[in-house]
């Protein structure tokens, strides 16, 4: 078959998919959705831009401290020996996201996801600046002159500077703020530091800015997937066909039942106010991200036409086929059940963690070694890491062997607050003792002043084989 052919099967599957998409004008809605939403975005930003300058004990209350491969959360410092619990977070989040699309479709899309959130902020500066949808199409359509390139030009300086703000925001979370603050004022910063506020500043320009929809669109991941966690009972936004069809417009004094009409005007609100600019009346698309601006906008028009609301609305597809929906199914308890078990693990895990550490490293350029009195010795690297926000004092013990000897260069060893600290330590046993080659020894750390800290690590001991049989 000939593409060229206009109107041929392959030139309509070429022009769907090189098309060029139209910019979307999402109109500006008023009601309890955009209101949750407005919450939402409050909320999150303020997280995101607030939490980084609380301090706890003088540290950082959030603070991913690479280079030194400390986590500090909320007071809780965690380590590369913790990462238990950092797997533990990120299942929860990932269970509850299942959980909650389970439940309710795209909420994350809606009204918690980063792209949402900060698009929604820039749409409200396009706005400030440029006015609302009419006058931003009316301003793009007008030839440029001076007012137009001062307009376009004030939008972009407030976009770029909130960017560049949240490429710092986002650096301080994985540098001290204070301290990325004094070197970004004297530029000096580090490659990498440059890089993330710059990178990532960019980012969000252009993803909040320029491509918004084409993200949800064509580069999110979770809008392909999403179908396998959904089903006849999920609550989903959705178009009341039985009860909008045929659309039409009318008079509000119009006898709508009687024309044959139903509750559709066909004012296109709908479609005015999405924000991926789909018409959620053709039905659910996998574009749609569930943010509501639909349900708001339709049920200002159903008040002003004194129709009832919820002509568009959250339901589930049995609900509108007439069938009873069941919102509380097997999944999603099953899906309940897993996140709060996971919960309550994590939470009583923390509680009950030890914040110290005791790793045994045997010295393995030399089996053993017989000392002049007749002994068998084994040398290890004792690698203490103390997690307390406070000082502490140790004191080492070893037992397994009848007798053995534990010679280190002191009796208490002090280690600071989240310092790692290696010392050498030499055992020595009796070779009449050792009843084979290799023998299980246990090294205990406790600490001095405080009797709850207390961790035990087995070793290996090696001997003569001949002592051994």
């Amino acid at each position: 078959m000939n593409s060229n052919i206009p109107g041929s099967l392959d030139a309509q599957v070429a022009e769907s998919l090189y098309v060029q998409s139209e910019r979307v004008y999402p109109r500006e809605v008023h009601g309890i959705y955009a209101t949750m939403r407005v919450l939402a975005v409050v909320i999150l930003l303020g997280l995101f831009y607030g939490v980084l300058w609380l301090h706890w004990d003088g540290q950082q209350l959030l603070l991913f401290d690479l280079p030194a491969r400390r986590f500090h959360i909320f007071g809780l410092t965690l380590f590369p020996q913790d990462f238990f619990y950092l797997s533990a977070i990120m299942i929860i989040g990932a269970l509850t996201l299942f959980f909650f699309t389970a439940l309710a479709g795209r909420l994350w899309c809606g009204y918690a996801c980063p792209q949402t959130v900060w698009t929604e902020v820039f749409l409200w500066i396009e706005r400030k600046v440029e006015g609302d949808r009419r006058n931003q199409m009316k301003l793009d359509k007008s030839p440029w002159t001076v007012r137009k390139l001062a307009i376009k030009t004030t939008k972009h300086g407030i976009w770029i500077a909130l960017s560049l703000w949240t490429g710092f925001t986002f650096v301080g979370y994985f540098t001290p703020v204070l301290e990325l603050g004094a070197r970004f004022m004297t530029w000096d910063l580090g490659p990498w530091e440059f890089f993330w506020i710059f990178f990532y500043g960019f980012a969000t320009y252009g993803n909040a800015g320029w491509m918004r929809e084409q993200v949800c669109i064509y580069m999110c991941p979770y809008a392909r997937f999403q179908s396998a966690m959904f089903d006849n009972n999920t609550l989903v936004i959705s178009y009341d066909s039985a009860r909008g069809e045929s659309r039409g417009a009318r008079k509000r004094s119009t006898d709508h039942r009687a024309a044959g009409l139903g509750d559709c005007i066909d004012c296109t609100m709908c479609v005015q106010v999405c924000p991926t600019g789909i018409d959620i009346r053709d039905g659910l698309q996998y574009q749609c991200i569930a943010c509501a601006a639909c349900v708001d906008a339709c049920d200002r028009v159903m008040d002003k036409m004194g129709y009832e609301k919820g002509l568009i609305r959250y339901t589930t597809e049995n609900a509108l086929s007439g069938e009873k929906a069941r919102i509380l199914r097997p999944l999603v308890v099953i899906y309940g059940i897993a996140l709060l078990a996971l919960v309550v693990a994590l939470a009583v895990g923390i509680a009950s963690r030890t914040p110290l550490v005791l790793d045994v490293i045997r010295d393995r350029n030399t089996l053993y070694r017989e000392t002049g009195e007749g002994l068998v010795e084994n040398v290890y690297t004792l690698k203490l890491i103390n997690m307390d926000d406070t000082d502490h004092r140790y004191a080492i013990t070893v037992s397994g062997i009848e007798g053995m000897e534990l010679d280190l260069d002191r009796d208490q060893i002090p280690v600071a607050a989240h310092e790692v600290l290696s010392v050498s330590a030499r055992v020595r046993a009796d070779p009449y003792s050792l009843e084979r080659a290799s023998s299980t020894i246990v090294f205990t750390l406790q600490s001095v002043d405080d009797v709850a800290l207390k961790v035990e690590e087995e070793a290996r001991f090696l001997g003569p084989v001949a002592q051994a049989q």
